[in-house]
């Protein structure tokens, strides 16, 4: 999965078109992400300890990978990420590149 904890963010479709967030949370086995901010779902609460009076809590639900796309501070723009392999003194690494700009994620 190209998209990380700690990205940044484009949102391609929903009811939240067009807005960004930091990635929160990734679920790779079904391929979606919490985003911070995004997607916001009212999740009513029992009285507990730790929220004595309950009620009615709003949290970020998953959004499928496909809907989201990595977005580049630097151009300010949604953008692809490709990889890159990268030989130093025998020892191979991967690193991610963002498309439009050719700089290291």
């Amino acid at each position: 999965m190209n998209i990380k904890k700690g990205d940044t963010v484009y949102i391609r479709r929903g009811k939240d078109r067009g807005k960004t967030g930091k990635v929160l949370y990734v679920f790779t086995k079904s391929n979606r992400v919490i985003v911070e901010g995004i997607n916001l779902i009212s999740r009513h609460s029992r009285p507990s300890q730790t929220n004595p009076k309950g009620g009615i809590i709003k949290k970020e639900a998953p959004i499928h990978r496909s809907n989201v796309a990595f977005y580049s501070k630097t151009i300010s723009a949604a953008t692809k990420i490709s990889y890159k392999v990268i030989d130093e003194g025998g020892k191979r690494t991967k690193i991610r590149i963002c498309r439009k700009t050719g700089e290291q994620i």
